[in-house]
């Protein structure tokens, strides 16, 4: 392989970096979530007076094990249903001036060689530095799922963070400028020691969530609205206006499968890209 030029090597780095960082980011923001929702939250807001554990927990508690089941799971099987192929080993020449992505250089059929991954992929949509692997065609359906219930997870540790906050110590949030005020508000009362660490830490989780909500929901919004057109973001990036296999619904199909309904409410494998279904999906794209 030829060498990468030295602005291609610090990019290189920083990806590889970024393909480091941001699992245990995640991983660290999960941990913290969940600490805070059986330990702050919960009993907090729905705790009954002189009752440990009441009935009206059962249902916040609930609903957050079924978000946080859901999340975590789709993400493990995007890891585990990775979308490269078994039977190809290739390592392509790639001069100094490709212009193909510096992490990504395109094969044939759909196919790419992902840089950072070093693995042939087939149907490669990008690179998931959360996940640490690329989403293509045996995992993008666990990667829409898993960014659905992040988001989900996220808007519904806001709601109730910003209730913890109501409850405990009488912040109003009626008018819609106390949210946005809140975080150069806190951080300057934090340093004039006018708040403690756990409310600054708790404000600063508040716009966690917010962004990693609103960013997961635009991924599956986008990635939903590729699959339907039978496209790829690499295909969009390239310009390519592919044409799609069918309708919108059989191209959600190929991806969502038949038992699409049960895939909603959990994580369980619905469709299998064999290669042999890859090979005609393929042909019939050429005919």
């Amino acid at each position: 392989m030829v060498e990468l030029n030295p602005t291609m090597l610090v990019r290189m780095l920083k990806l590889r970096m970024l393909n480091a960082i941001a699992p245990a980011y995640f991983y660290t923001a999960t941990a913290v979530t969940i600490i805070l929702h059986f330990f702050l939250f919960i009993p907090t807001i729905f705790q009954t007076s002189g009752v440990m554990l009441s009935p009206i927990m059962l249902l916040p508690t609930a609903i957050f094990l079924f978000l946080m089941v859901n999340a975590l799971g789709n993400y493990s099987m995007t890891i585990w249903f990775p979308a490269e192929s078994a039977n190809e080993n290739i390592i392509p020449v790639c001069s100094p001036d490709c212009p193909d992505r510096v992490d990504a250089h395109y094969l044939l059929n759909g196919r790419h060689f992902c840089k950072l991954c070093k693995k042939v992929i087939m149907k490669r949509d990008h690179h998931c530095f959360f996940t640490g692997n690329c989403i293509g065609n045996r995992n993008m359906r666990y990667f829409i799922m898993f960014s659905i219930y992040t988001s989900c997870t996220c808007l519904y540790s806001l709601v109730l963070g910003v209730a913890y906050l109501s409850v405990e110590y009488s912040i109003s949030f009626e008018n819609p400028l106390t949210f946005l005020t809140l975080l150069p508000l806190s951080t300057g009362y934090f340093f004039l020691g006018a708040i403690s660490g756990l409310q600054f830490f708790l404000v600063i989780m508040l716009y966690v969530w917010l962004g990693i909500g609103l960013v997961s929901a635009g991924f599956c919004c986008q990635q939903v609205l590729l699959v339907a057109r039978g496209q790829t973001w690499c295909q969009l990036q390239k310009g390519q206006l592919v044409e799609s296999r069918g309708t919108w619904r059989s191209n959600l199909s190929d991806v969502f499968g038949s038992r699409w309904i049960l895939g909603l409410f959990l994580p369980v494998q619905t469709v299998e890209m064999t290669p042999g279904n890859w090979h005609r999906y393929h042909e019939h794209k050429h005919d």
